[in-house]
């Protein structure tokens, strides 16, 4: 049986081969680009808190020490002496046989799929005799982080701050995959002269020297392509005044000079058949209208090559050819290893896993255990998922002190709440939790067992813990009745990053206090992305907002009035007055039950992060998976009081 008639075959495929042999690729952006992205966040029942990493002092582990690393050329590491207590909290252990069950629940199904990639690579590089060591991988990183001018270090240390790839998976799962895959198919890649022919005239051919103009409609750029043609000269100012490339228009046009086999090649064809002071026809690119003058054609610089370093050179481009070409062929030789290969899937199916007890999968007829798998899981995913268990301990143990208890009861009804308050209902009008469920669970990727698990358990524990201590007062409704159904203000708004900058500005509205010249003024000044495109224009402020200080001018302007410049964090905003909205309903009886309603939800999600709050920072965590301990505030405070009372 080959792979692909296998039972159940996993998605092995050209993506994963791609995504790891080109991770430099992917992960050089974070050097530039500083960004975590959050997942969604969402009103239904969920995790009340995120889960927070312990950061206090190392914590002293128990006698197991964690192993080292696993040598590269093997294909798992060895299940020995492995520390069996992962974590202490307030004297409570978390297992590591815990651990690795609800890490299996949660990311079994990926890892597997990665684990298997990495076997698959693995006996064909025995096969061949191919060894990856340890020293192999070091020095593939230190190149690495020597082309983003990065010390190893701060290279790894960006790895996990940026993308969450602690250095041994980075060293496990991205380095030794790419490093076999090269040399797997090293004997398949072939760099002919045409090709280094290619990467010479990309690096030292000619070039041409162009000012480009771009728009986003074809009438304009064919106007002003005949106003350059008409008078060459004006190009720069046109492309000043007009060209929506903001980078370009700075320069008055000018681009860096175009090389061949580079870019687009209707561009390349197009600027290298221009004359110097030609303009170019009209060029649909990208979604733009482009324009180009010629400036200068460039000589090539082979010339400029020092005498007998020319073949040194050609070697050099052989070798940026052979490696652009290394992840299409490391494509390649993967899909050849998965066409032959033999992959059963038992994890993900309850009929084999029964027959097959302690087996993840089957790959050419070799067992991969479920142990392996685990471990696997705790290697990844392990300290993200222990995290969460520690949270779940320490509401666990506070439910246990006040001898409180969630039931199933309790679940559907947090469940059916979510449901009615998202509005998922039947043709009835009555909660549909399994419309809900099902949304809910698509759009997060998980099962109904984990959402229940991870979103609404903690969510139903800390309602118990906490929903006594909520009241909604008279003056919380009359509050809430003005914020949500009150007048509001209508204004124009401009929005400065500096002080000097909002006195000009000010300045100038004060001069002429129109809604027109006013809107002018924003969309000219303003650094707000909102009132920059809506002249001014933004959503009517409330009152009970959270902005009292902008509230309070906004409130007190009469129409065409203009406010004082108002001082918000770094920023500086301008309000320009259109009048007071009428409210919709005058009464608050008639919105009184779902204010409270509405009120007391709102308070209820405040005290619940405030408790856990509390009660995490209050816990004695060891930490022995991410080395960390904390005392706890109740312990040190216990600590301080008993040390006060030996003095005396």
């Amino acid at each position: 049986m080959t792979g692909k008639d296998a039972n159940r075959r996993l998605t092995l495929g050209k993506s994963w081969v791609l995504a790891a042999t080109g991770f430099v690729v992917l992960i050089g952006g974070v050097v530039a680009w500083r960004q975590l992205s959050g997942g969604p966040q969402h009103a239904e029942a969920q995790a009340p808190v995120q889960q927070r990493a312990v950061q206090q002092r190392p914590a002293q582990r128990p006698a197991a020490a964690a192993p080292a690393a696993a040598p590269a050329e093997e294909v798992a590491p060895p299940a020995t002496q492995k520390i069996q207590t992962v974590a202490v909290v307030n004297r409570e252990p978390i297992t590591r046989s815990a651990l690795a069950d609800e890490a299996l629940r949660r990311h079994g199904k990926e890892v597997l799929e990665s684990l298997l990639n990495r076997h698959l690579i693995a006996i064909a590089c025995q096969q061949q005799g191919i060894q990856v060591t340890e020293g192999d991988i070091d020095a593939e990183i230190q190149n690495i982080a020597k082309k983003f001018g990065l010390s190893v270090d701060r290279w790894l240390g960006l790895l996990k701050e940026e993308r969450n790839v602690s250095p041994g998976q980075y060293r496990r799962e991205i380095i030794w995959p790419t490093l076999a895959l090269r040399r797997l198919a090293a004997g398949e890649l072939q760099v002919t002269a045409e090709e280094v022919q290619v990467a010479m005239e990309k690096n030292y051919g000619p070039k041409v020297k162009v000012r480009m103009l771009s728009v986003n409609d074809r009438g304009l750029a064919e106007e002003l392509r005949a106003k350059a043609a008409a008078n060459p000269d004006s190009f720069a100012d046109l492309a000043k005044d007009y060209s929506q490339d903001i980078n370009s228009a700075a320069a008055r046009g000018l681009i860096p000079p175009i090389r061949k086999h580079i870019g687009n090649q209707e561009i390349e064809d197009t600027v290298f058949a221009l004359q110097p002071g030609e303009i170019s026809p009209v060029l649909f690119v990208a979604s733009q209208y482009l324009v180009f003058k010629c400036e200068e054609q460039m000589p090539a610089d082979y010339d400029r090559i020092p005498a007998g370093s020319l073949e040194g050179i050609r070697n050099q481009m052989a070798d940026q050819v052979r490696e652009s070409k290394m992840r299409e062929a490391a494509a390649t030789v993967y899909e050849k290893l998965q066409a032959n290969a033999q992959i059963e899937n038992v994890y993900n199916d309850a009929t084999k896993a029964s027959r097959m007890p302690g087996v993840a999968a089957v790959l050419n007829g070799q067992p991969v255990s479920l142990r392996e798998l685990q471990e696997e899981c705790i290697n990844r995913h392990g300290i993200e998922v222990l995290d969460g268990e520690i949270n779940r301990k320490i509401l666990q143990q506070e439910l246990t002190r006040r001898q409180l208890s969630v039931t199933e009861a309790d679940l559907e009804a947090e469940i059916v709440r979510a449901a009615d308050s998202l509005g998922f209902l039947t043709q009835e009008g009555k909660p549909d939790m399994e419309a809900w469920l099902k949304q809910v669970t698509e759009e997060q990727g998980v099962s109904v067992e984990l959402y229940v698990r991870d979103a609404v358990w903690p969510t139903v524990a800390l309602k118990k813990l906490v929903n006594n201590q909520v009241q909604v007062t008279e003056e919380d409704i009359q509050k809430g009745f003005v914020a949500n159904y009150g007048e509001r203000a209508q204004v124009l708004a401009i929005v400065l990053d500096s002080q000097r900058r909002a006195q000009e500005v000010w300045e100038m509205a004060r001069r002429n206090p129109t809604e027109q010249f006013f809107g002018e003024l924003a969309r000219q000044y303003s650094i707000e992305p909102v009132s920059k495109n809506n002249d001014g224009q933004v959503p009517p402020i409330r009152r009970h907002g959270g902005q009292p200080t902008i509230e309070e001018e906004a409130f007190k302007l009469k129409p065409g009035q203009i406010s004082g410049i108002i001082q918000a964090g770094n920023q500086s905003i301008i309000l320009y007055s259109l009048g007071l909205t009428k409210p919709v309903i005058n009464s608050i009886e008639d919105v009184r039950d779902e204010l409270v309603k509405e009120l007391h939800e709102k308070k209820l999600r405040l005290a619940m992060a405030d408790e856990f709050e509390r009660l995490r920072d209050d816990a004695q965590i060891d930490n022995f998976l991410a080395n960390t301990t904390q005392a706890g505030k109740a312990y040190q405070a216990a600590v301080r009081q008993q040390l006060q009372q030996d003095r005396k």
